[in-house]
């Protein structure tokens, strides 16, 4: 039934997705922050989204017959429908996956919504543990964001050795 939801949730893309959650979280984040210390909330929110993008992932490679990093890739369709991400993929091997985002709307959704202190935590905080959950050998890399300010998103992706 779980495998079914995340699923039907996809069929609305993932932008739309995060941009539902964002207007829902936002409000439960500052108000839970100012009872409790928005740092820690903030902290909190953060392992519980890695917790929920690690058991996606894992339900991805369950789908799939291929965890190779050309697998993967195959997987991202839901994160750029609709225009969401501008990519250009350097690599795309069964044990490495390179790529940089020139154009992030996730970001720009976020500043919209004026959370853009949020965005890094719903959703770039999600891609190390997705990665993860989809095939634990491998690692990913990712020295800027456009949330953080860069002018792209650079995604390295390697398979431990």
């Amino acid at each position: 039934m779980a495998d079914e939801s995340v699923d039907r949730l996809n069929e609305i893309g993932i932008l739309r997705r995060r941009e539902i959650e964002a207007r829902v979280l936002a409000p439960v984040v500052d108000a839970l922050g100012r009872q409790f210390g928005r740092e820690r909330v903030v902290e909190i929110v953060r392992a519980v989204i890695a917790d929920i993008a690690r058991a996606q992932g894992q339900a991805m490679a369950a789908a799939r017959d291929d965890v190779s990093l050309v697998g993967f890739a195959g997987t991202l369709e839901p994160w750029t429908r609709d225009g969401a991400m501008d990519m250009t993929v350097h690599e795309a091997t069964e044990d490495r996956l390179s790529f940089d985002v020139t154009r992030c709307r996730y970001a720009e959704m976020y500043r919209a919504l004026g959370i853009a202190d949020l965005g890094a935590t719903l959703s770039c905080s999600r891609d190390e543990a997705l990665v993860e959950g989809f095939a634990p050998d491998v690692t990913l890399t990712r020295p800027q964001t456009i949330m953080q300010g860069a002018s792209c998103c650079e995604f390295r992706y390697a398979r431990r050795k």
